[in-house]
């Protein structure tokens, strides 16, 4: 198992995961053309000329009417590989890792597999549903470094089990309306957490339905948890977590003050946070590079009434260099007893490879595979904000993982799930949420 960091990245290497919430219905009846082969058959064994006889691939994912480039990605393979119908399967996002191993237990029909998250993934590996990738790699010429070391951050046992086709890091979105009705310069591409929340304490106005929030943490743990680890000496797979002691303490304060939206309230009431950020009811608010193209939909079709916009880098801690910043990976898979395994293996390197990429930036999304073209593509998208800093703040210069590579991963993200939940209600103090953060992944860790 491989548990490495990454550094020194930038754009063409930032890493990327977690999605929109809210779902929609599951829909196997949307129908486009794809790829065929064959015969399901070995990965070692698959040809990079698929056969053209005519073969539906079932795509498992999530959130279908609310992602971008689903559609795009299928009519672009579509046009070249007439043959091959593409039928999606809409899990929905909520649990959607959970679903997609109870579906493949219980022997679901599925070839493409949509990877959400790395805790997911690890499962999925264990549970052994996933073809191995890298004979296939090797026969069609895929070189992994075109990834920008994201592929070797996913290895198991020096096997690849999914290859990356969306590449997101956090930044932080803000409303520029907002600043300029409050006379505050707009936030920069080089924050420190002081500044930061100094800054969200100058937005910070008003009462009731007109109150403006200066910043917003959804109700993720890695919304909060993961400013701790910017400084690259601490982990969430480590089995200490005292380090979070001083982010805690500046989030509830800030929670305690009015400055953030109350984290209960926010979690009975099931608040997304894209609805804050259309409604105008908060100046800043942290989130992945994901919600640029929903934003900039959303702002088209009327939904967002946040209008005036743009993006700047994570704030990072003192003597931390600006773009640091924290990432994630979606990644596709082939069902290990697809009975069209070929043909879904070439559908995955048309997803994942440079192609795709090119189909996933025309949307506004930031795919694993980054060049100049792409970057080009993102930033001059109708609706992207204009400004130099929004452009800039695409360049990243370190990014960690959300959730490392660990054969123990899913049952370490439920411990740090459960704990972060009862320090922001308040159901534990933060010494005693972090002490059950050590004891409960300690044992883990040691068993």
């Amino acid at each position: 198992m491989n548990l490495k960091r990454f550094y020194g990245m930038t754009l063409a290497t930032a890493l990327s995961v977690s999605m929109l919430a809210g779902c929609s219905g599951n829909n196997a009846n949307n129908e486009a053309a794809a790829t065929t082969a064959p015969a399901a058959g070995n990965a070692a064994n698959a040809s990079a000329e698929p056969s053209q006889e005519p073969v539906t691939l079932k795509w498992a994912l999530w959130d279908w009417e609310a992602t971008a480039y689903y559609k795009p990605l299928i009519d672009a393979y579509k046009a070249a590989h007439p043959n091959v119908t593409i039928e999606y399967v809409d899990l929905g996002s909520t649990d959607y890792m959970t679903m997609l191993s109870t579906q493949l237990s219980g022997g679901a029909d599925l070839d493409v597999l949509t990877i959400k998250d790395i805790p997911g993934y690890s499962n999925l590996v264990k549970q052994n549903h996933l073809e191995p990738l890298k004979s296939y790699m090797s026969a069609n010429s895929i070189d992994p470094s075109v990834y920008g070391g994201t592929v070797e951050q996913i290895e198991v046992n020096d096997e690849v089990y999914a290859l990356p086709f969306r590449s997101d890091f956090w930044v932080v979105y803000y409303n520029k309306a907002l600043f300029d009705k409050a006379g505050v310069e707009y936030p920069s591409n080089d924050m420190t957490f002081d500044q930061y929340d100094e800054l969200a304490r100058k937005m910070t106005s008003g009462s009731g339905s007109e109150k403006v929030y200066g910043a917003h943490y959804h109700t993720w743990r890695s919304a909060v948890q993961l400013f701790g680890i910017l400084d690259g000496k601490n982990t969430v797979v480590g089995g200490n977590y005292d380090f979070l002691k001083p982010t805690y303490e500046r989030i509830l304060k800030e929670q305690e003050d009015g400055i953030v939206m109350d984290y209960a309230t926010l979690k009975t009431s099931s608040t997304h946070y894209s609805g804050v950020f259309y409604n105008n009811s908060v100046a800043m608010m942290n989130m992945g590079s994901w919600f640029i193209a929903t934003q900039i939909e959303k702002v088209k079709s009327g939904e967002s009434q946040s209008t005036e916009w743009g993006i700047v880098k994570y704030p990072h801690p003192d003597g931390v260099e600006a773009g640091t910043t924290l990432g994630t990976i979606t990644s596709l898979a082939v069902n290990q007893k697809s009975k069209h395994k070929e043909a879904a293996l070439d559908f995955m390197n048309f997803v994942t490879g440079e192609e795709g990429a090119k189909v996933i930036a025309s949307t506004g999304t930031i795919p694993a595979i980054k060049n100049d073209e792409v970057i080009n593509s993102i930033t001059s998208i109708d609706g992207f904000p204009t400004d130099e800093n929004s452009k800039a703040a695409l360049n990243t210069v370190q990014t960690y993982l959300e959730m490392p590579m660990h054969e123990k991963s899913a049952d370490i993200e439920v411990i740090l799930n459960e704990a972060h939940d009862n320090i922001m209600t308040k159901n534990a103090t933060i010494d005693e949420g972090l002490k059950d953060m050590n004891k409960r992944v300690g044992e883990l860790l040691n068993n």
